[in-house]
């Protein structure tokens, strides 16, 4: 099954490709070698081992993998918002220059919502239910910039209709479980953009929003990008969604980055047997309909009893002996990948998983 073009980067009109302009400025947001862990009664679970990323001004940056890859987790520590006790985590979080990790709670406070802000996946959990959807966006907005209550309720009402809310001056009065699941989480993406950060986490922005919802909702991130400069995190499941927006694509497989390039060497020539699994999940939008969408066999490893060597081994059909040994490095310069396949090796190795991945 061919994939369709209508999901090619290369294909959608006014699709930003990320250039090397970026390369000659310090990037905003710089995660090095990032191992997030948890103690449990069964062992020690390694939600994320090893990840390292930069994030410049005015980029999108897509992060995709299946559930329980590390995608979310990963952005949460940038957020400074695990607080389980049992949690381990190390690394180094760089943003604007100043190292994040060890900063009080105060100056913490003041970096997240203002500086990082980000879009929950989970909408209901991320609105107090006690307070209206008004109030929790005007406490946001004063918290991080001086302006009247008065102002800053304008402000809000004026966000809640930018997100699509129906007659916002309304719902602004309204308490969360008033409002549907689609109109909480446009709730929550207007409290996210209510400061105008400098980098948006977005962790799966477009759940449970209709179609032409998601449309308005990819726009204002476009235009929070173009009017100022900020930097956006996309975690989501939606290749579709990635193709349209993102310069560059983040691939993470059991709390490691397995493949890393633009959106258009991704799309155009994936290297890693996961990527192609992912891309073959689209669904075509021409041709003849897939009686059955092809799927990646088996299930994502255990955290706690992780494979010797690469993770997606067990998965794979193209693995061999030296697969099971130790997990492989990322190899490349820009598109990267962490696979033992070599580079001669890779096209035929494709076109041998093509039949059954539906990557052609």
């Amino acid at each position: 099954m061919p994939l369709s073009t209508s999901f090619m980067p290369s294909s959608i009109p006014g699709c930003a490709v990320l250039t090397d302009s970026n390369d000659s400025q310090a990037p905003l947001l710089t995660v090095r070698d990032l191992r997030v862990s948890f103690r449990t009664a069964r062992g020690l679970v390694r939600a994320v081992e090893g990840l390292s990323f930069e994030v410049h001004a005015g980029e999108i940056l897509g992060v995709v993998g299946e559930s329980g890859s590390g995608k979310s987790i990963s952005l949460l520590a940038v957020m400074g918002l695990i607080q389980d006790p049992n949690a381990l985590i190390e690394g180094s979080i760089v943003f604007k220059g100043r190292e994040l990790f060890g900063l009080s709670k105060r100056a913490m406070l003041d970096i997240r919502g203002g500086e990082i802000a980000m879009i929950f996946q989970d909408p209901m959990t991320a609105l107090t239910p006690v307070y209206t959807v008004g109030w929790q966006i005007v406490e946001q907005i004063r918290a991080h910039q001086d302006l009247s209550r008065h102002a800053a309720r304008e402000r809000a009402i004026e966000l809640l209709g930018e997100v699509g809310i129906p007659n916002p001056r309304a719902q602004f009065e309204r308490y969360p479980h008033q409002l549907s699941g689609g109109m909480r989480q446009r709730a929550v993406i207007a409290m996210a953009l209510s400061c105008n950060p400098s980098v948006l986490i977005a962790d799966e922005p477009t759940t449970a929003l209709d179609v032409t919802v998601q449309a308005q909702i990819l726009e204002l991130i476009k235009k929070l990008r173009r009017d100022f400069g900020s930097a956006v995190v996309l975690i989501t499941h939606d290749m579709g969604v990635v193709a349209e927006l993102a310069d560059r694509v983040m691939v993470l497989y059991a709390g490691r980055m397995v493949e890393h390039g633009t959106t258009l060497e991704l799309f155009d020539e994936p290297w890693h047997p996961y990527t192609w699994g992912l891309i073959a999940s689209i669904p075509p939008l021409d041709g003849p309909r897939p009686r059955r969408l092809p799927a990646i066999p088996g299930v994502p490893p255990s955290q706690i009893d992780r494979p010797v060597g690469c993770a997606f081994a067990p998965r794979c059909r193209c693995r061999f002996e030296r697969c099971g040994e130790r997990p492989p490095d990322l190899v490349g310069q820009g598109h990267e990948s962490a696979c033992l396949i070599a580079a001669s090796d890779r096209k035929a190795a494709r076109d041998l998983v093509a039949p059954a991945a539906g990557v052609s």
